[in-house]
């Protein structure tokens, strides 16, 4: 009854006219649809954990494609495929043929055939042992590459089918016997599973590279499932790397413990006051952190002893205290080891991301007008001028508006590739002439001044355009992991965890720069003729842009 608190008496109805009636009419339709999104995400909620199908996905709404330029027909005849090249050495092999006595050699008419050799292969070493005389035993050395009893390019070809192919364990384990390979469940889990800290180790610098490096970095987050509970899988990435990491939580707390990339320090700079400051802790509270002449802290426990010596722990006030200056302590943490020092997070509105210089995803924005429940065809003509394109709007008989949401967007990317001082103080007065108007639609007003409110966000493209201006990035990367999540369920073990979001981020990470997943795994694992790949940390470096 609380979402009617603001509906008139019954006997208050009769004195009302009829456009006061139609008014309050619209305003129940639109709590009523509220309320019927919030009956669907519960059900759907409902559904996941029963393990049932959930909802259709609603297609999206093309804001992005449709502000693309036509491209221009080409003239004349397609272009074919192009030569095919081989990446391995091509071998030549001669086919005669019978002919009859006074034919006339003309050559050979080449053609390229590829194909694949699996089978199994099993080699017994045997390693010459010997006594010295001063009793010492000398055991001859196994070829390089050989770790345990199965080889480099079998435990290559598992962890790309299961990574990068996204294999389930078990048909894996029936592929692997069919050729020939004797191996348990055990032992494959082992392969998938155990010594490959260098892996995570290498995936944990990709992330503080991309950290110091970048200019800007998209996240995004979804469900992940582990040890028989439900998690959450942050992603953390752009154009260059991709990092993924499965916890319990997606706090902001969260958040700011993987931009430490690592690092468990807690640090008081002026990052950390300034962002005490910005989430309202009291500048009192502030200043004991002030006078304590400590301002580093090896671990939670040692910040944690510090907080109950001042204090903290027994206020009992909004914000919390305690929560807040961990968080500055985070962010001081971020900023003392030089990660994203001018760098812009890019997020679709979660509000466990909105941190530091942060931007907004339009693509976002736009779908919560693209998904609002129109009730009439004033309610459809609002909507439509608001987002559509002009050419749409032209189609529908209504006079086209130059503050069309789509437009605008489309006049941004034209920014991106030229900016100018006089564009954007331009578009900063359309952004308002948009956002600020009054379309006669309720529930679209509101939208739009809750869109307005954002305005800094939504357009710190004007200020760096070199951001993009959605997170269809983030969202490539994640579906790795959500079709990961979909074949496989979840996770049991720590390692199995670290492993698998560790190899996700590597494959990620290495197509991103143009390396493939079986040469890197190849050269990490010594294979006889693989190519020699440096540390992925190392490329992501040299992607930096000249200052």
């Amino acid at each position: 009854m609380d979402s009617l608190h603001h509906v008139p008496s019954p006997a208050n109805l009769s004195a009302l006219n009829r456009p006061e009636l139609e008014a309050l009419l619209v305003e129940l339709f639109g709590e009523v649809a509220a309320l019927k999104q919030i009956v669907a995400e519960l059900r759907e909620e409902i559904a996941r954990l029963k393990g049932l199908k959930g909802r259709p996905n609603i297609k999206p709404s093309g804001m992005d494609q449709g502000t693309e330029p036509p491209k221009p027909r080409k003239q004349g005849k397609q272009a074919g495929r192009g030569k095919v090249t081989p990446r391995v050495k091509v071998e030549d092999e001669v086919i005669r043929v019978e002919i009859p006595p006074g034919s006339i050699f003309k050559g050979h008419e080449p053609f390229l055939v590829q194909d694949l050799v699996i089978s199994a292969k099993a080699t017994c070493y045997l390693r010459e042992r010997w006594i010295t005389p001063d009793g010492r035993t000398i055991l001859a050395p196994l070829p390089q590459g050989i770790e345990g009893h199965f080889g480099p390019e079998l435990r290559r070809f598992v962890l790309v089918q299961y990574h990068q192919g996204q294999s389930t364990m078990p048909r894996l384990l029936a592929l692997l016997r069919s050729v020939g390979i004797a191996i348990s469940k055990r032992q494959l889990v082992r392969l998938l599973n155990s010594n490959h800290e260098g892996f995570i180790a290498e995936a944990l610098d990709v992330l503080r590279a991309g950290l110091e490096t970048s200019p800007w970095v998209s996240v995004d987050d979804t469900g992940a499932r582990h040890a028989g509970k439900n998690g959450f899988c942050t992603q953390i990435g752009n154009e260059w790397f991709t990092w993924f990491r499965t916890r319990s939580s997606k706090s902001r707390l969260n958040f700011l413990d993987l931009l430490r990339a690592g690092h468990t320090d807690y640090v008081l700079n002026d990052a950390a006051y300034d962002y005490m400051r910005n989430q309202g802790l009291p500048a009192a509270t502030i200043a004991r952190l002030k006078a304590e002449p400590q301002t580093r802290f090896v671990d939670q426990a040692a910040w944690m002893a510090h907080l109950d010596r001042l204090g903290f722990s027994a206020l009992k006030v909004t914000p919390d205290p305690v929560r807040v200056a961990t968080e500055g302590a985070l962010w001081g943490s971020v900023r003392a080891h030089e990660f994203l020092c001018d760098a812009v997070i890019l997020s679709d509105d979660a509000g466990q991301f909105n941190i530091g210089r942060h931007a907004l995803c339009w693509v976002h924005a736009e779908r919560l007008v693209h998904k609002l429940d129109t009730f009439n065809d004033q309610h459809r003509a609002a909507q439509t001028r608001v987002r559509g394109l002009r050419r749409l709007t032209a189609l529908l008989g209504i006079s086209p508006l130059r503050g069309l949401i789509w437009d605008f967007y489309a006049d941004l990317k034209a920014y991106q590739l030229k900016p100018g001082k006089r564009r954007a103080s331009a578009l900063r007065v359309r952004f308002d002439r948009i956002f600020l108007r009054r379309t006669g639609f309720v529930t679209l007003d509101r939208l739009l001044a809750r869109l307005h409110a954002n305005k800094a966000e939504l357009l710190m493209v004007l200020e760096r355009p070199e951001i993009p201006l959605h997170t269809n990035g983030s969202e490539n990367d994640i579906r790795c992991h959500v079709t990961r999540r979909k074949i496989s369920a979840g996770t049991r073990s720590e390692t199995g965890r670290d492993c698998r979001d560790g190899f996700l981020s590597l494959a990620k990470t290495c197509d991103k720069l143009g390396i493939a997943i079986w040469d890197y795994l190849g050269s990490r694992f010594k294979v006889v003729g693989a190519a020699i790949i440096e540390p992925l940390d190392h490329y992501v470096r040299a992607r930096r842009r000249p200052a």
